[in-house]
């Protein structure tokens, strides 16, 4: 009904692209299925934080394959291989498509979600952005927004499905389904429990400064927060008109009510404005983030390194130290490098799932790194 592929078909490889089923034929009535080792990488420049694997496991479990990989959440550089996969090439042929996928979608997400938490230092992100995809993908947008280390998300299913609870305010329509805001605002402290935020919408008619002060007025010390949703064609100079919000919430004794700003926020505009908000509502970029360019390319057969002209051949690991971002790439043959220890981690052990999965670690993970990065 939705134009959804049913994960009985991906678990099948059949969202694949047809010549890697031709492939097949081809190699099947040739009598060829070489023993191979395939390595994921980016030749993108700059940063990213992976994620994906989770899904890559269990699609790949049951099938004869060693696969190692970065764990969700590291942050890997350009030209490293991320994933590993060693065994006959037909047991994993098909499933090149939604390997990379997988990988290149959810790491995209995780790696704009992560850049947004950087840029906003201290103050709070959550993620506004599933309306911008198919809502199908609204627990993929929400699992990777919250891995790259945002503070939470909007959408119900979306959160459910990582297990938080969703965050966010009031839109516009209630405000003008009751034509007043003094009206909706009432209404909303009056039906919502407790544990839900009073956060006031304050720019649906007037000035946001206007609206603002009239929201402290109206909520008192029940105000927690004010959002101010401007769109671009009305912002002007954004920070001065948040500096105003502030100076006049704090004349008049409302200096406990924070500010919230949404509405096409993107990494320039959070720096813009972080020393003056404290939080951020970030949707389009997010949701729609650049995918990660990765390639899977077979760089060993029968042991013999091999590889197509701009890769690198031969079975490789990645070693880190400890504490840095300082990677070193070497054939898994060679020496490891002293104080460094190795970054591809086993995955699956003959179809077997031996890596343990946690979102909240991984997200862990990706806010410790963070530190770490200029």
């Amino acid at each position: 009904m939705f134009f959804t592929v049913e994960e009985k078909d991906i678990l099948a490889g059949r969202t694949t692209d047809v010549y890697f089923l031709r492939t097949e034929e081809v190699l099947r009535k040739k009598g060829l299925n070489p023993k191979v080792v395939a390595e994921v990488t980016t030749t993108q420049r700059g940063w990213g934080v992976f994620s994906g694997l989770e899904n890559v496991a269990h699609m790949l479990e049951g099938k004869p394959l060693d696969v190692y990989a970065m764990p969700e959440g590291t942050v890997f550089f350009g030209d490293e291989p991320v994933l590993r996969i060693e065994g006959r090439y037909l047991d994993f042929a098909r499933y090149e498509t939604a390997i990379l996928g997988f990988l290149c979608h959810e790491s995209g997400i995780a790696t704009k979600a992560a850049r947004i938490k950087k840029a906003a230092g201290a103050a709070q992100v959550i993620s506004f952005g599933t309306r911008r995809q198919h809502p199908a993908l609204a627990a993929v947008i929400e699992r990777n927004a919250y891995l790259g280390g945002m503070d939470g998300v909007s959408n119900v299913a979306g959160a459910e499905a990582i297990g938080i609870k969703p965050m966010g305010t009031m839109p516009h329509a209630l405000i003008i389904c009751f034509g007043d805001q003094v009206a909706a605002w009432k209404a909303f402290d009056e039906v919502l429990p407790e544990d839900v935020p009073r956060i006031c919408l304050c720019d649906t008619y007037y000035d946001e400064k206007t609206e603002a002060v009239l929201a402290a007025e109206t909520l008192k010390e029940r105000l927690e927060a004010v959002r101010l949703d401007t769109p671009s064609s009305r912002r002007g100079d954004f920070p001065r008109l948040v500096k105003e919000v502030r100076w006049e919430l704090d004349i008049r004794g409302f200096k406990n009510v924070r500010i919230f700003v949404s509405g096409g926020i993107d990494e320039e505009e959070i720096i813009e404005l972080r020393n003056v908000v404290d939080g951020f509502g970030v949707g389009t970029c997010v949701a729609n983030a650049r995918t990660i360019d990765f390639a899977l390319d077979i760089v060993e057969r029968e042991g013999t390194p091999c590889a197509k002209r701009g890769k690198l051949g031969g079975r490789k690991q990645v070693y880190r130290k400890p504490g840095t971002l300082d990677d070193r790439v070497l054939l898994e043959s060679e020496e490891p490098p002293v104080g460094y220890e190795p970054l591809l981690k086993p995955v699956l052990k003959e179809g077997e799932i031996v890596m343990r999965f946690s979102l909240s670690e991984a997200r862990e993970r990706v806010l410790k790194q963070l530190k770490l990065l200029p």
